[in-house]
């Protein structure tokens, strides 16, 4: 089930939702609310960035130094 956080103050028949609030509701409900004004969804795993990540960086293959020729 989808869970929003309540971005305002929300009251009807029978609730109230106070901001910061998050609420689980089926998902067109959510969806619905979730307009990016009354409530925002809130995502169950957090995003993953590169500044982030924990994975091992990779670095680019530098091709073998040659030895100078000898002058004799």
């Amino acid at each position: 089930m989808p869970r929003i956080r309540v971005l305002v103050s929300v009251a009807g028949d029978g609730f109230v939702w106070e901001p910061g609030q998050e609420i689980d509701l089926p998902g067109p409900e959510a969806a619905a609310w979730a307009d990016g004004h009354r409530a925002e969804l809130v995502r169950s795993a957090p995003l993953e960035t590169p500044e982030s990540s924990a994975a091992v960086k990779e670095k680019a293959a530098r091709p073998a130094r040659r030895a100078a020729p000898k002058r004799g």
